[in-house]
């Protein structure tokens, strides 16, 4: 078939590369000037399925509640909130009391395992290198992280996700960089898990794409899918339409804007993150993979020669407004674990992105049940977990075939079927 592609992030590339794979004709369009231009660009490059899980966690409500305008909110709501801010937050809401997180992080948790046994056969099939190591570890401040992690570990061991309680001297041992002044309850290890850098792997992979056939467009804005013909794009500034046999909306939070017309009413707003990224001048003074601190819910990794610090979750405000506070809380997590792992004085790189989330935590992958448009969209902050084993699951689907996983509760359905 002849497949339009829209968006060139993580996810837009490998299914690029998945649906070239097969044999299709692929064309890619991106609105920016190259691949992974929003969240796949400088996060934190933690594979991880030990920490896959929706943010509607049972008290998850109550914590919003209570911790809205702290340093360590779960989920931080900026200003201005626009309308579309407000419903989604309403559906958060309703999803967190539904009493579904647990089969909802189980959907999420299938997909994440298939997506890391995926991403690692692409890697070895093909002769690139890219910056990537192995292990992560949760780190836990206090007594009080211990037991508040503890229903989330029964969940993981109910769902025979691998991982290993560990002690402060154990911890050290694994990553000896850590600094020893800063307080360590312990921490959990997950030995599968593992750091990579995502856009770089992207950049990988659309070569791959290319010597497949595959063909990518950039700054290249799709206005419109037609809604007489779904497999049809109206380009911003071209003279006439662009005909294909499938499309498939990969386009973040654009995306929603687009099915809007074609009378899909898709909950996806943008949650921000943000990073700071510095130069190691010391490897000893580094993690050797990566580390999240549990309190504040920020991540640390090692990406070849530079440490990143990412974190926080906000949603509404503006993309190019970069909140100090959110910064100044990277930095202290740094400085409280590996204080000189940075060079902070030059070069630093300060990043904040958009990661196009629904309220209930999975993606939407398959069938948008208009004939010929497809949908794999929603991963929010586990994008760069989820993609490889989305992209086979959206390419066995376009291609008759039965997915190696079992994707219940992941497709359109989920969403539409509980209200608008």
């Amino acid at each position: 078939m002849n497949i339009a592609i829209l968006g060139a992030g993580i996810i837009g590339v490998t299914t690029a590369y998945e649906l070239a794979a097969d044999g299709h004709a692929v064309t890619v369009f991106e609105r920016h000037t190259s691949i992974g231009e929003e969240a796949s660009f400088a996060n934190a490059g933690i594979l991880s399925t030990g920490c896959v899980a929706p943010w509607t966690a049972p008290g998850m409500a109550g914590k919003l509640g209570r911790h809205i305008l702290t340093s360590n909110a779960p989920l931080r709501m900026a200003r201005p909130l626009h309308a579309a801010d407000l419903g989604w937050m309403r559906r958060w809401l309703t999803a967190c009391r539904s009493g579904n997180f647990a089969a909802n992080q189980s959907r999420l948790l299938r997909l994440a395992i298939y997506s890391q046994q995926r991403m690692r056969e692409v890697s070895a099939s093909m002769a690139y290198t890219f910056d990537r190591s192995d292990g992560h570890m949760v780190l836990l401040r206090s007594e009080k992280d211990r037991r508040q992690i503890q229903p989330a570990l029964i969940a993981l061991r109910e769902l025979a996700v691998p991982f290993h309680e560990i002690s402060p001297s154990e911890a050290r041992q694994l990553e000896p960089a850590l600094h020893p002044h800063t307080d360590l309850a312990g921490a959990v290890y997950f030995p599968q898990d593992e750091v990579a850098n995502c856009r770089q792997f992207a950049i990988i992979l659309r070569d791959a794409a290319e010597q497949l056939g595959a063909r990518f467009e950039f700054s290249t804005a799709v206005a419109s899918i037609d809604p007489t013909q779904p497999a049809t794009l109206r380009i911003t500034n071209a003279d006439s339409p662009r005909r294909f046999d499938a499309i498939v909306l990969c386009a973040g939070v654009q995306s929603a804007a687009l099915l809007g017309p074609l009378g899909i009413r898709l909950p996806l707003r943008p949650v921000y993150g943000y990073s700071v990224s510095a130069h190691i001048p010391e490897s000893i003074n580094a993690p050797r993979s990566g580390v999240t601190d549990e309190h504040y819910k920020v991540a640390i990794t090692r990406l070849g020669q530079r440490v990143r610090v990412a974190g926080a979750s906000e949603i509404g405000g503006r993309p190019g407004h970069i909140d100090d506070g959110a910064i100044r809380k990277l930095y202290k997590v740094l400085a409280d674990w590996f204080p000189a792992a940075g060079r902070l004085s030059k070069g630093v790189q300060v990043w904040k992105g958009a990661s196009p989330a629904l309220p209930d935590g999975p993606p939407v992958l398959g069938s948008s049940g208009i004939p010929g448009l497809w949908l794999n969209l929603g991963h929010g902050a586990s994008g760069w977990t989820l993609a490889c084993g989305s992209a086979r699951v959206l390419a066995d689907q376009i291609g008759g075939r039965a997915p190696a996983i079992d994707i219940e509760g992941l497709g359109l359905e989920r969403i539409m079927g509980h209200g608008k």
